[in-house]
């Protein structure tokens, strides 16, 4: 089955293209055509995220197995096929850790009357910027309100511990 997956850059201008891939390919495979689509080398580090119909953020499939044993996943290990199941099916792409490059992909269309030899874009719109977007990272607070927060005293007094 030939899966149509579109990837929309988040940055302020529109920037999308649609990968036609062979749903038997796994994440790496779609994580290097992603890269390579956007103008990027590869080279870097990235992760996949599952996401709900929201687009929040779930579980990561790194590209490689971050476990000392090696018996965690990777994107290696995920074949497109288990992973987008159903069309509308979505997942974040991080490329870049210290850039932060993130993409939305969603599972658009599949079929199975292609036959396709290697993965390849079949629409594009709008260019790549120069650098990534600042990211503004903000956690809730567990307490209440933030009066409450700061008068707990949940923090140990670091010059008690002998190191």
């Amino acid at each position: 089955m030939i899966y149509k997956i579109r990837a929309i850059l988040d940055v302020e201008k529109d920037v999308i293209r649609d990968i036609l891939i062979d749903s038997s390919h796994n994440l790496e495979d779609l994580h290097k055509i992603i890269a390579k689509a956007f103008g990027f080398n590869g080279q870097e580090m990235a992760s996949f995220y599952l996401s709900d119909s929201d687009w929040n953020q779930g579980e990561e499939i790194p590209l490689f197995d971050m476990s000392d044993a090696g018996e965690s996943f990777s994107m290696q290990s995920h074949i497109l096929n288990n992973t987008l199941q159903n069309i509308g099916d979505k997942l974040i792409y991080v490329y870049d850790f210290m850039s932060m490059w993130t993409f939305y992909i969603e599972l658009s269309d599949n079929t199975s009357k292609e036959s396709l030899t290697a993965p390849k874009v079949a629409f594009a719109f709008g260019d790549a910027p120069e650098e990534a977007p600042e990211k503004t990272f903000e956690a809730e607070l567990f307490l209440e309100d933030e009066e409450e927060f700061e008068n707990q005293d949940i923090f140990d007094n670091i010059d008690d511990y002998d190191f």
